[in-house]
């Protein structure tokens, strides 16, 4: 399953995220697993969630995400819940571009069982389509 927190810069949806994994983390009965492109936000998670820095990592693109994801899966069988910050900033494309990447990624989930969660800057007006089914409220 894919969920999107979408809306401007400035929206709140960093903090959305951190407070959702954090939730998480006392319900989990799996791993779960907090993706950002810095360390800033890194000691706001609680310590049972693996907080990973997508630059140690050389996550960029939508090829090496996905893999990236699917290596996680593969090392980790409790995998439960995936949640992404910053998304765009990570893999450095336009989201119009990346309904591939999604098509893959939702089969992926589904089979497995996880759940990826992902906060996406932009504006109204730049939410393509095919995404909207993943779309959550702020």
């Amino acid at each position: 399953m894919i969920k999107i927190i979408y809306g401007e810069k400035g929206t709140g949806k960093t903090k959305r995220i951190i407070d959702m994994a954090n939730e998480i983390a006392d319900k989990a009965k799996g791993s779960i697993v907090f993706l950002d492109d810095d360390k800033r936000y890194m000691y706001d998670l609680k310590s049972s969630i693996r907080f990973i820095d997508s630059r140690e990592h050389l996550i960029s693109g939508p090829k090496l995400f996905t893999g990236f994801i699917s290596g996680m899966a593969a090392q980790d069988f409790d995998l439960e819940y995936i949640f992404v910050d910053g998304f765009l900033r990570m893999i450095k494309h336009p989201l119009d571009t990346l309904k591939e990447m999604f098509d893959v990624l939702e089969r992926f989930t589904a089979e497995r069982g996880i759940t990826i969660v992902m906060s996406i800057s932009g504006s109204d007006c730049d939410f393509p389509d095919f995404a909207k089914k993943y779309l959550i409220e702020v």
